[in-house]
């Protein structure tokens, strides 16, 4: 039988949301006792905890969610491993030259996992600030590969060249599908199946995923 690995990081009432976007709140609606069963209300930002971002997010024009083609959303990965048995140090730039000696896993259409070991930070406050980050030449690298998909255990792809980075890898003629704040990428082997599905919102940017990994 597969294993299934639990990539998501968990959603609470009050958890925490990137700097600037909404608060995430969950509050009951209808209880059992007073209405027969029980009924929640959600309020949250389209990039909260572990979600993916469409080329709306930073493109004008660009697709929405509806408008990719959900196996973007699931199928064969590979993981780069940028920290084997650890985690960068807190800032470190990931450069082209990093990423080169994994080239081969940067394929036309394939779906590349990037292991920091960040996830460990998550609830600090660092886990925000202080994140690994890809330099705009690195986005710019990896979006000429023409993969699908980018996942990676920060919380967003770059704090010292974010929008560079957003507009190379969600831009036309790349409009790669960029999925972050994953965890637990150190209890997975070097290739395996992702699942992460968006829910089926109209015209939106971005949403929350349960991300797996099929082994």
């Amino acid at each position: 039988m597969p294993r299934i690995v639990d990539l998501s990081l968990p959603l609470r009432d009050g958890g925490p949301s990137y700097p600037n976007d909404p608060p995430l709140r969950i509050q009951p609606y209808r209880t059992l006792a007073a209405g027969g069963c029980n009924v929640s209300v959600i309020s949250i930002g389209t990039h909260q905890g572990t979600h993916l971002d469409a080329p709306w997010h930073f493109i004008e024009g660009g697709r929405t969610l509806d408008q990719i083609p959900l196996d973007a959303f699931y199928g064969p990965a590979v993981l780069v491993d940028l920290a084997p048995g650890g985690e960068l140090p807190a800032k470190t730039p990931i450069s082209p030259p990093m990423l080169a000696p994994h080239e081969a896993a940067f394929v036309p259409g394939g779906r590349v996992i990037l292991r920091t070991g960040w996830y460990s930070r998550f609830g600090s406050p660092e886990y925000f600030t202080d994140l690994p980050s890809l330099t705009a030449d690195a986005a710019e690298w990896i979006a000429a590969k023409r993969i699908a998909l980018l996942g990676m255990d920060m919380p967003t792809p770059s704090k010292i060249a974010g929008r560079e980075c957003h507009r190379s890898l969600l831009g036309p003629g790349a409009e790669i599908v960029i999925v972050e704040a994953l965890t637990n990428l150190h209890d997975l082997p070097s290739q395996f199946i992702f699942v992460g599905f968006p829910l089926n919102f109209i015209g939106l940017d971005g949403s929350p995923i349960r991300a797996v990994a099929v082994v």
